[in-house]
């Protein structure tokens, strides 16, 4: 079968692929920005919030959900990936599941929480607009949505500051990392929008700042559930 190169399914069949290397590369902190910025600054946001349950879209291999169990709070695991799932479970998550954005969006996880949250597993175009939307029927009421992401300024480059696909890369990354999964880029003013009209309400911006650089190393949106 052949799958549009810059497409949401693209971006699942690359991660099926890379599940093992990724896995390897978080638990042997070999990612020198999560290590440095990234990993407190959404660990941080969560615990703030102190939430007493949390939906991790997105979990890859679990880190984050294995860390916010660690600190007394439920947490229902889900990513679109069975291997990255399984080593959720494997790491000690207790409540880890298999579900792809679109069957989150079509009403088959039926839970609610105090927060979700999903920590750079925003990628996709589709998948992602129809999954936002789907946020509020996640949360209870006054419930909290944290994002982290690429800082649209900084992962935008040389390139267009227009909304649009972009290739993967690995660079950086071991030899065991292959066909680089695509990306769809989105401006500040587009994350914002999108989170208005999904049904949510910015509370808050944060920049987490790369102290080798100085310059962000992500950004992290807090959202409320809109009365």
């Amino acid at each position: 079968m052949n799958i549009d190169p810059l497409s949401d399914s693209k971006i699942i069949e690359s991660w099926k692929q890379n599940a093992s290397p990724w896995t390897h590369a978080v638990r042997g902190g070999e990612i020198e920005s999560r290590r440095l910025v990234t990993d407190r600054a959404i660990l941080d946001a969560v615990l703030a919030c102190r939430p007493r349950n949390v939906i991790d879209l997105g979990c890859g291999e679990g880190w984050l959900a294995l860390a916010l169990q660690q600190n007394g709070i439920e947490v229902a695991a889900v990513d679109a990936v069975p291997a990255l799932s399984l080593a959720a479970k494997e790491a000690g998550v207790l409540d880890s599941r298999v579900m792809s954005y679109e069957q989150i969006s079509e009403g088959l996880l039926k839970q609610n929480a105090d927060m979700v949250v999903c920590n750079f597993s925003l990628l996709g175009e589709e998948s992602v607009d129809r999954l936002l939307r789907a946020i509020p029927s996640l949360l209870k009421p006054n419930g909290t949505l944290i994002v982290q992401t690429l800082h649209p300024i900084i992962a935008c480059g040389d390139l267009p500051y227009v909304d649009g696909w972009r290739a993967g890369s690995w660079a950086g990354f071991g030899p065991d990392f292959i066909d680089a999964p695509p990306w769809y880029f989105r401006t500040l003013g587009t994350w914002l929008e999108l989170i208005r009209t999904s049904g949510l309400t910015l509370h808050a911006m944060q920049e987490p700042l790369d102290p080798r650089t100085g310059r962000p190393a992500s950004v992290v949106f807090h959202a409320h559930r809109s009365t």
